[in-house]
């Protein structure tokens, strides 16, 4: 009988009992005990308890397992007390909303997962799923404990098979706040957001068995790290300084979100009025060619200017992201002409269609900010598979059925235009600033192939050029020719964009749309 176990005769009285079980929960509330615990704050890291304590409103977790043990019996497992098994479950409030968690217990044995450190943790996301509420997993661990065997990778495929059950009924977000390796790096890249410390690591192989396969030298930071996974892989949403940082995170995040996908996301008190904003007028640049950071123009059309951006590092010439419009939480996808001049490519199309998905399955609506010269064009980007991968964004808009808005600031041309949601793909709402310019292509380009000939028998080429860019300009790349077919609802001021953003939504807000039945999709993967 482990430690964990031992109790009082059944002879004793209820106050020896009593004293027992205080006895008892001490010892196992205690983790690894006083050394490890010590260790975990020598690297820079809460222990499991401490993230809970600081995660959830006060006073408000119930734990659920506390008492729970593993029963493996192999390799020397029969004598040892993992408190709680390497990991603290249970439910609770977070800013009064109740969820469930699983925080991982490096403290015990590096939390490393056996058979019922996993269940426990599948058992709290089933209970989720029953209540209708979030799940936040807290990760740092070892890995799988090999002493348990097959019992342990188990242990791990019903979480990941649970993962798969909670995707689209409830919010699943991932705090990486230690190592996270092998099979168990999966069951976050199933959940919704991850939220990565510096402090940690995530990757399928070690550098120990990268160089032993390829040969090939890599640091584990090189490897699986922040830095790595935001702006390389995209694995990662959202980068933490540390601990708290991720927890705090993790909170305002779940501010934006519904408890479930059969709830609207909660609307927050607001004051401010829709009034109009001059400085828009002048935040794009005339010449199309110019940069700007389309981020100025987003927070000018939220409330109090606050975007929390998803994905910052990664595919920067798209920005995706929450924010909120009178009260009320909106996903926002936005081309960042600063980077890359907005064109969709490989990696952006995949970025904001995953985004596009959640936010359509937990009814958040969607704000488009359109700036796009079309989809990159090169030989790499045809071998990797632009054509599959940018009709993901075609296929999540078009899917979409919450309340979907577009802003038309100036480029819109060609496939990259239908897929930022134009009125094509099903926008409820399509406004353009005088400044866009909507076509096939770009006037320069479209000149070339329309009035190559005129341009070829001119005495003067450059200024004919030039001429023929103008005047196919004036006849197609403008947003009345648009308006004029139906695809632009109206042609607004800039400084009217607020307003004109916030009287849409709150006429679309009971929006109810109905598609074909069918078991689902098959989205272009």
């Amino acid at each position: 009988m482990s430690k964990q176990q031992e109790g009082p005769s059944p002879s004793a009285g209820m106050e020896e009992k009593i004293a027992a079980l205080a006895a008892n929960r001490a010892r196992v509330q205690g983790g690894g005990g006083p050394a490890q615990i010590e260790k975990q704050h020598a690297a820079g890291k809460m222990t499991a308890r401490e993230r809970v304590a600081q995660l959830v409103d006060p006073d408000s977790f119930q734990e659920i397992g506390l008492f729970a043990q593993h029963r493996a019996t192999a390799l020397g497992m029969a004598e040892r007390d993992l408190p709680a098994d390497g990991v603290v479950t249970g439910c609770a409030r977070v800013d009064g909303k109740v969820v469930h968690l699983a925080s991982q217990d490096f403290t015990v044995s590096g939390g490393a997962a056996g058979e019922v450190h996993s269940l426990k943790v599948a058992e709290m996301m089933e209970l989720s799923l029953k209540t209708g509420s979030p799940f936040v997993f807290i990760n740092d661990s070892g890995g799988a404990r090999v002493q348990e065997g097959i019992d342990s990778l188990t242990g791990y495929g019903r979480v990941f098979y649970t993962n798969v059950m909670l995707s689209g009924s409830v919010p699943q977000i991932s705090l990486i706040c230690g190592p996270c390796a092998g099979g168990a790096s999966y069951s976050p890249a199933l959940t919704d957001f991850i939220i990565q410390t510096r402090q940690a690591q995530m990757f399928i192989t070690g550098p120990q068995v990268i160089k032993q396969v390829t040969g090939e030298t890599v640091s584990a930071e090189a490897l699986g790290g922040p830095d790595a996974h935001m702006t390389r892989s995209g694995v990662v949403h959202l980068v933490a300084d540390d601990d708290a940082d991720a927890i705090y995170q993790c909170r305002r995040l779940l501010s934006f979100l519904p408890p479930n996908n059969l709830e609207d996301p909660p609307r927050l008190p607001f004051d401010a009025p829709l009034e109009a904003d001059p400085a828009l007028n002048d935040i794009v640049p005339a010449d199309i060619k110019a940069g700007y950071d389309v981020r100025d123009v987003i927070t000018r059309c939220v409330d109090d200017g606050d975007l929390l951006e998803i994905q910052a590092g990664y595919a920067p010439n798209i920005v995706i992201g929450f924010a909120r419009l009178q009260g009320r939480s909106i996903g926002v996808v936005a081309n960042q002409p600063a980077a890359m001049a907005g064109a969709l490519d490989i990696n952006a199309s995949d970025k904001a269609a995953r985004f596009i998905r959640f936010c359509n399955a937990f009814n958040i609506p969607l704000v488009t900010f359109v700036d796009v010269p079309g989809f990159l064009p090169g030989v790499e980007q045809e071998y990797g598979g632009i054509i599959r991968h940018g009709a993901k964004m075609l296929f999540a808009y078009s899917a979409t059925t919450v309340p979907k808005l577009t802003v038309i600031l100036r480029k819109a041309y060609g496939g990259a235009y239908l897929a930022m949601c134009g009125k094509a793909l099903g926008a409820d709402r399509v406004v353009a600033w005088p400044s866009a310019e909507i076509a096939v292509m770009g006037a320069e380009g479209a000149a070339e192939i329309v009035f190559r000939k005129t341009i070829a028998e001119a005495d003067d080429q450059a200024a004919k050029r030039a001429e023929m860019i103008q005047l196919y300009r004036g006849t197609f790349a403008n947003p009345y020719v648009a308006a004029g077919r139906r695809l632009v609802d109206d042609i607004i001021e800039p400084a009217e964009t607020r307003r004109a953003l916030g009287q849409a939504l709150e006429s679309l807000c009971t929006k109810r749309e109905t598609r074909p039945p069918k078991k689902h999709g098959l989205i272009p993967l």
